[in-house]
């Protein structure tokens, strides 16, 4: 049986959700608190609230934020406490997880991070159709290029 949470060898990632609201994910290089800490800053306006588990490595953070800090307590089977939970990012990550298991099979550590803007932006835009999603899929690639190391004359089949 392999190890749940911080006891496993899989490539961390940290998860920022607005409540019924857009995801922001990233391959994290470790789960410490200044690592994870971090993070948080750059994702997150000090004027909100944050809420995780009970993991020591967010301790303190809530100083930093207008809407303070809450955690809930997974080890002792606490799950939700009122608005306080972190089932929106559990969720996510179990579309993801269900995502690379069944659809691409493996992802290496070098392109998880392209495989979770795919799910991030799948997650942004899930209330709309199939045709507005392209749309907004087109209207990002406005002004990017794609840009290849050698030309595609010089690939061969």
């Amino acid at each position: 049986m392999s190890k749940r949470g911080r006891g496993t060898k899989k490539t961390p990632v940290f998860a920022a959700v607005e409540r019924d609201g857009k995801i922001r994910r990233r391959v994290g290089a470790d789960v410490t608190g200044e690592t994870l800490k971090n993070a948080i800053r750059e994702e997150v306006d000090t004027r909100a609230r944050i809420v995780t588990d009970e993991n020591s490595a967010y301790r303190g953070i809530g100083l930093e934020y207008a809407g303070g800090h809450e955690s809930v307590c997974h080890s002792t089977r606490e799950y939700a406490r009122g608005d306080v939970h972190t089932n929106t990012a559990e969720s996510s990550f179990a579309l993801v997880k269900r995502g690379i298991m069944g659809i691409y099979h493996n992802v290496s550590r070098e392109y998880l991070h392209r495989y979770l803007w795919q799910f991030d932006f799948l997650w942004n835009h899930r209330k709309l159709n199939d045709g507005e999603r392209t749309a907004a899929a087109i209207r990002a690639s406005e002004g990017k290029r794609l840009m290849y190391r050698g030309s595609a004359a010089d690939a061969t089949i």
